[in-house]
């Protein structure tokens, strides 16, 4: 398994930080990317949607001039994640913005689309696709898409419901390049762990939104440090699609988290054009399962070192073994 040749340098830790929707903005971004891991973000974050040219000149250009004050030690890349579902109705001009500042690397969510894929190889980026289960994983493969991320059981958000064993196995059968694994992911023994399945790299978000720099609120970022994997709750209320969300976030906005009713996923709704489902978001918190390792609200520096120093202790855990 080799590594598309963007990935394989500049990593203090082998992570891409998962695109956080409403949390992640350019200084999350900047600060996970210097630090030596793939920051990310979704490009509906950026509202309206004239906005998110003026993210890409931010982070493009803070992250050029970082890797002209640090030639030994440049920053890793960024990414920007694409829903490419019928109900984004900015898609095509948020490609377009893609294009115009050549973003390295392009996260394609809820459906997969060969003229999207096309669009960014056009410049040289590559593009990973959000996949839940193997049948989605060939059908990206087969639109171009360069590696698929297994979005298993325990992630937050939008969660696929398979163990992370069964996915990546799956996966591995037939295809031999790019793939990522989320779920449940805290911390730098599990990076390894994701590694020792038969990942690449570990895909990592709920721990970045209790930092500095993630656009969440206070009681958000307290609540990771307060809770655990049992106030989790898996549910397609909030948007039509399944995922992980803070059972304290669901009491608090009135309804019992034991007894909510299912959604139609036919109307998915990601909040593009700012409707209820967009301010439904905001009021419930999404989480993963691997919330435990949280105990604090840091830096995204602070909290990837945490992460770069777990990871070499589990390596040399296995090799003195």
């Amino acid at each position: 398994m080799s590594l598309p040749p963007i990935l394989q340098k500049n990593l203090s830790v082998p992570v891409i930080g998962s695109p956080l929707f409403i949390i992640s903005n350019p200084d999350l971004v900047i600060a996970q990317c210097k630090a030596g891991v793939v920051g990310s973000f979704p490009a509906l974050n950026a509202r309206p949607a004239e906005v998110l040219e003026e993210w890409l000149i931010k982070i493009t250009e803070e992250l050029d001039a970082y890797n002209q004050a640090n030639p030994d030690n440049p920053a890793a890349p960024f990414a920007v994640n694409q829903i490419v579902h019928k109900s984004n109705d900015r898609l095509m001009h948020d490609v377009e913005m893609c294009v115009k500042y050549k973003v390295p690397i392009v996260i394609t969510s809820l459906g997969a689309r060969e003229d999207v894929n096309e669009a960014i190889h056009s410049y040289g980026g590559i593009v990973i696709h959000d996949v839940i289960n193997n049948f989605f994983a060939k059908k990206a493969i087969q639109k171009g898409a360069d590696g698929v991320i297994a979005v298993a059981s325990g992630a937050g958000g939008h969660a696929g419901t398979l163990s992370p064993f069964a996915l990546i196995q799956e996966i591995r059968e037939w295809f031999d390049g790019l793939v990522l694994l989320g779920g449940s992911i805290g911390t730098g023994d599990a990076v390894l762990a994701a590694q020792a399945m038969g990942a690449d790299l570990a895909y990592i978000g709920s721990t970045f939104i209790a930092t500095k720099e993630a656009n969440a609120l206070e009681g958000y970022k307290q609540c990771l440090v307060d809770s655990s994997a049992d106030d989790i709750v898996y549910t397609n209320l909030f948007t039509g699609v399944h995922g992980n969300y803070l059972k304290p976030s669901i009491i608090n906005a009135g309804m019992d988290p034991d007894n909510l009713p299912e959604s139609d996923p036919s109307k998915m709704n990601f909040g593009s054009g700012g409707g209820s489902k967009s301010k439904a978001w905001k009021d419930i918190w999404g989480c993963g399962q691997g919330i435990s390792a949280i105990k604090e609200i840091q830096s995204a520096g602070d909290v990837v070192a945490r992460l770069a120093k777990e990871y070499q202790a589990a390596k040399d855990r296995i090799s003195v073994g």
